[in-house]
């Protein structure tokens, strides 16, 4: 019997995962035409309960750092009725201003054009800061998270989830049978022990998780398989295809994702 399913159907039955029940609530096409890298709802929604409800609690004021094209954001304005500011610097803030207010959210989510060493945010803005595959690229930085920090009030969380490895190579090369595939960027790329040490000795910071995430590379293949197929800009395509082959041959022994979770002190 033939398929007789339309594209769209399809695709969400690749897409609805029984671990992400809320991204699930999302056109997948969507999803798709909007990401900038690994699947950031599933990402953002593995990286909530670890923040908390008081994080997270209705008009918490949250700032999505390094949030792309503002899904993120968006997210956390459905789902946890928060007051976003969507800061980015790859992304003009009157595309994401769009893109806000196309979902809905004009009213919760504050686009702005910022790179992440010059927040134009008062000290002790916000409740919670989140970052969702993008902390990696500035937040390696010793200096870094006491600067971020002082935008958080006493008490408040800071969450990212970043790609990650397993265990921290010894030496100066990459783990060999990554060799093919690996950029200078993905030393970038750390373990859970050495986030937790990093922001430990920031002496800003309680450090409450620094975790693994379980079978991780399986949907960051997925999600990669996806949009080698059906993203609308020939880029993502290409790269899709190439960290694809990456994630196949590593098969979880070294790549994954990293949460972590701390409270300012």
């Amino acid at each position: 019997m033939s398929d007789t399913r339309t594209g769209g159907d399809r695709l969400t039955d690749r897409l609805t995962h029984p671990r992400y029940p809320l991204s699930n609530g999302y056109d997948p096409r969507w999803v798709v035409e909007n990401q900038m890298g690994p699947h950031a709802l599933w990402l953002l929604e593995w990286l909530a309960p670890a923040l908390g409800l008081d994080a997270l609690r209705p008009c918490a004021r949250v700032l999505d750092l390094g949030c792309g094209r503002a899904m993120t954001s968006v997210f956390l304005a459905r789902e946890f009725h928060a007051q976003v500011t969507a800061a980015d610097l790859w992304i003009k803030a009157d595309d994401n201003a769009r893109r806000i207010a196309e979902a809905g959210f004009a009213d919760r989510v504050q686009p702005v054009h910022a790179e992440a060493h010059d927040l134009p945010f008062a000290e002790g803005g916000f409740d919670a800061i989140v970052s969702i595959d993008a902390y990696q690229y500035f937040g390696t930085d010793d200096l870094y998270l006491p600067t971020l920090a002082r935008l958080l009030r006493p008490g408040g969380r800071i969450g990212v989830v970043v790609p990650a490895l397993r265990e921290e190579p010894a030496g100066a090369e990459p783990p060999e049978h990554l060799r093919p595939w690996w950029e200078p960027d993905y030393w970038c790329f750390h373990s859970p022990g050495w986030w937790r040490r990093h922001w430990t000795r920031s002496g800003v910071v309680e450090v409450e998780a620094a975790d693994w995430q379980p079978d991780g590379w399986r949907d960051w293949l997925l999600w990669c398989e996806v949009v080698a197929e059906e993203s609308p800009e020939e880029f993502h395509r290409t790269m899709a295809r190439q960290v694809a082959e990456m994630v196949r041959a590593d098969e979880g022994r070294a790549l994954g994702f990293v949460r972590v979770v701390a409270r300012r002190r």
